[in-house]
């Protein structure tokens, strides 16, 4: 029987599982971070050796046994990362052909109905990737948020509120239910202390506050409202430049979401797809379910060789047991 490995390594944890050439995971390890820009790469080495370590035992196998491997790597960003993050990865003893994409690719081999599209997350921060049918060309922007006018995760909805409070304050905007909510979230005394304690750092409002900011919109809140419609529309054009990027326009290809944001519901998602559809009117909206473990193992599986049917994607996601705090 021949074994495939998927690891999933994010800013908070490590994923990695092992499944056999029939669908059915036999091994999963969790471990702590293993993004290397907030770990290091001694960090990255450590959380993926004790993840391994766990799914191998599971599993009852031996390393040597992997015959592919997949590994979305978050912090994975430019073609010079990776040759370091493979001397780390050598360093597992896999003997099996490897590939390394990062963090938001799997995305597409666990939830595209074909493997291939669009992949755009908003969660902490946001990203969009994609990739074509043959899994030869690739799509995708920096990734590097709001320093290049990429919007909007968590982090980028409250960057810009903590803006529109202070027209408020200013008169340069209009009033906004926004400034109440914050000053009580971060425990100010009114606006001004909130403003002075944001800029000095004394009040720490990151992207922790963003269900405030979609609370504050459910009740009508014009500035909010419009603030979650501006971070949808800006979320469609990051997609846009994907899909111009790999020549998706006429075609009918699934946008995959993937992040805590779009739990925000439709005033988020209508202003985001209103936006994609009027450049790529056959896309095909899909949410992700499925840990993104799933889609490392499926890449793992092409890796080796393996491409797996729609069947053995199912069979995966049931026999994949994560921890509910994935």
């Amino acid at each position: 029987m021949r074994y495939f490995l998927g690891a999933d390594l994010g800013s908070t944890k490590t994923h990695i599982a092992i499944a056999d050439a029939a669908g059915q995971v036999v091994g999963f390890g969790k471990s702590g971070a293993g993004n290397p820009q907030s770990v290091g790469y001694d960090g990255m080495l450590q959380a993926l050796q004790q993840g391994l370590q766990q799914a191998i035992t599971q599993a009852q196998i031996p390393v040597t046994a992997v015959a592919g491997a997949g590994f979305g790597i978050a912090g994975y960003d430019w073609p010079s990362d990776r040759p370091l993050l493979a001397a780390v990865i050598d360093k597992l003893g896999l003997t099996c052909p490897i590939g390394m994409v990062n963090d938001a690719v799997p995305a597409l081999f666990a939830a595209a109905k074909e493997g291939w599209g669009v992949c755009l997350v908003s969660g902490t921060g946001c990203n969009c990737r994609g990739w074509d049918k043959t899994h030869q060309r690739e799509g995708r922007v920096t990734g590097y948020g709001y320093h290049m006018g990429e919007f909007a995760g968590a982090a980028e909805l409250v960057w810009r509120a903590m803006q529109l409070v202070s027209f408020a304050w200013t008169k340069r905007g209009p009033e906004t239910a926004l400034a109440a909510a914050l000053v009580d979230y971060a425990g100010a005394s009114d606006l001004t202390d909130l403003l002075e304690g944001y800029t000095v750092q004394r009040y720490d409002i990151g992207a922790q506050a963003a269900p405030l900011i979609f609370a504050v919109a459910a009740q009508g809140d014009p500035v909010a409202v419009e603030l979650i419609r501006w971070a949808g529309v800006e979320l469609g054009e990051m997609a846009n430049a994907v899909i111009r990027q790999l020549d998706f326009a006429d075609l009918a290809f699934d946008v995959v979401l993937v992040g805590s944001m779009f739990d925000g519901g439709a005033l988020l998602i209508d202003p985001m797809w209103q936006t994609i559809t009027q450049l790529a009117p056959q896309a095909r909206l899909v949410r992700m379910e499925a840990p993104p473990v799933l889609g490392a193992v499926i890449f793992g599986m092409e890796q080796g060789g393996l491409l797996a049917a729609p069947a053995m994607r199912q069979r995966l996601a049931d026999t994949l047991a994560v921890p509910s705090t994935y």
